[in-house]
């Protein structure tokens, strides 16, 4: 049998070349954004994570973003334990900087709420004609200021911080105003409100008098669905070194793999799907080089 070696060579070296020049797939949904972990109900893009979170949480250029309608937040750190979201706002005052902001808010159907321990001191208001000041008449004819009594002192040491200090305004133009009086709507608008600053804390870091030692930001809470219960697709993907994500035209779960590929399971059971006609794209190639290889040594025959 002669076989036509010139032939053979070409068409293995081209065929080689194509799957060489062939991009590699890599996983589509990281596991980091920065130095911020990224794990299930978040994502580092679209089709990663649970959909519901997508357009609340992104990642652009190794930055974990925060979105409500009153603006961009960067987050600062997850904790996956105990499924607190923890962010910053770059307009809020704190003991080393004082500076007007628009205020915050959450869009009233994102998947968040503010913690329990969150404090929000409003700064510099209207004693004569902000709202906060006006009493509420309870349904038992009772009345109660939206100003959280209990948050005086916090008022206190926070105008003793050289930032606010030097304005130069009465520690009565302060109002510590509690998530819970933010209404249905989440809404602080400050403007309404008619303070010009406000701060942001979630803990005092046991140093009540120590206004720099405070941890400044938003806590916020979220929920992975109405039970709270984890995805056990989820969980059994993630020990299979995938990422949890969704797609199809009803947003279904997937579970995106280190090959590159999606699966309905996980990435074990993915990899050892390699029985039937469905290969990964380095199978594709060795079989591609080898079917037209013999191909070709049949044809000189």
């Amino acid at each position: 049998m002669k076989i036509n070696k010139i032939s053979v060579n070409s068409i293995i070296t081209f065929t080689m070349l194509i799957v060489y020049v062939q991009p590699a797939l890599g996983q589509a949904c990281q596991k980091t954004c920065g130095s911020i972990p990224i794990k299930y109900p978040f994502g580092t893009g679209p089709g990663c994570g649970d959909p519901r979170f997508q357009s609340y949480v992104t990642c652009n250029q190794q930055q974990l973003t925060f979105s409500t309608h009153t603006g961009c937040y960067p987050v600062t750190s997850i904790d996956y334990n105990n499924q607190v979201l923890y962010i910053t706002d770059p307009s809020m005052s704190t003991c080393s900087c004082s500076q007007p902001s628009k205020g915050f808010s959450l869009d009233w159907n994102a998947p968040f709420s503010f913690r329990d321990d969150v404090v929000f001191a409003l700064l510099d208001c209207s004693t004569s004609a902000s709202p906060i000041y006006k009493s509420i008449r309870a349904s038992n004819s009772t009345t109660f200021p939206l100003c959280d009594p209990q948050g005086a002192s916090v008022c206190s040491v926070l105008y003793s911080c050289q930032a606010i200090s030097r304005l130069n305004i009465p520690v009565s133009t302060c109002c510590v105003y509690t998530p819970v009086d933010l209404g249905p709507s989440f809404e602080m608008d400050l403007q309404k409100l008619q303070c010009t600053a406000y701060s942001g804390l979630y803990g005092f870091n046991g140093q009540e008098s120590n206004p720099d030692a405070w941890k400044y930001g938003v806590a916020l809470n979220y929920k992975f669905n109405l039970n709270n219960d984890y995805p056990a697709m989820c969980a059994s993907c993630e020990k299979s070194n995938g990422v949890c994500g969704y797609g199809g035209p009803y947003n279904s779960y997937v579970c995106n793999c280190p090959s590159g590929f999606n699966t309905s399971t996980d990435c074990f059971y993915g990899a050892a799907w390699s029985n039937g006609l469905r290969f990964y794209p380095w199978q594709t190639g060795i079989v591609l080089v080898y079917s037209l290889a013999w191909f070709a040594i049949l044809c000189a025959a």
